[in-house]
């Protein structure tokens, strides 16, 4: 059977998807390259049509995770409120209860930095981040602790079981930060 010219690029966007979701809600190493390939109708063989190594596709899902997460947080930037509706979004019950949506950092960075394969995408994405909440709110070291605040109570609101508890560290951190940014 032949293949339109578009295919292997259409199949590689599908994996890259797929691979993108499967790694911020599941985390890496916990992601199969056979279940991840299955799931799209795809052998593992083919796989290596598309990509050089799991460490090949785990830089481009999190290219293609980074500009998911990127084009939300500057549309939400450019919703009245600007940076505090950036802020009321990261730190929600819904952004928790997605993480296949969301942000890469909470999920992936912690993976990356104990697997020691850091990544430039990971650095845009915080860079990204910082600028955002610097942006004539906060000066560079407060950005810094904000972020910091943001991705750490995300992760720790996803590890907790008691339901009031990961509300109390979402809310109290987006208190916080937004009375940080009142303050600037």
């Amino acid at each position: 059977m032949r293949y339109s010219k578009d295919h292997k690029a259409e199949t590689n966007q599908q994996i890259l998807q797929e691979a993108s979701r499967r790694f911020r809600r599941d985390g890496i190493t916990a992601t199969g390259l056979q279940p991840l390939m299955k799931a799209l109708g795809l052998t593992h063989g083919g796989f290596y049509a598309h990509f050089k190594s799991k460490d090949d596709l785990v830089e481009q899902a999190l290219q293609t995770a980074a500009q998911q997460s990127s084009d939300y947080w500057s549309k939400k930037q450019e919703e009245e409120g600007g940076v505090s509706k950036l802020v009321d979004s990261y730190l929600s019950a819904k952004h928790r209860d997605t993480p296949e949506k969301g942000c890469p950092l909470p999920t992936m960075s912690i993976e990356m930095g104990q697997l020691g394969k850091a990544s430039a995408t990971t650095d845009k994405i915080v860079e990204r981040l910082l600028g955002m909440l610097h942006s004539d709110h906060a000066d560079a070291p407060h950005a810094a602790v904000m972020l910091s605040a943001m991705v750490g109570a995300l992760s720790l609101s996803r590890s907790v079981t008691d339901p009031a508890l990961s509300e109390q560290l979402l809310e109290q951190t987006r208190a916080w930060i937004k009375e940080e940014l009142d303050s600037k």
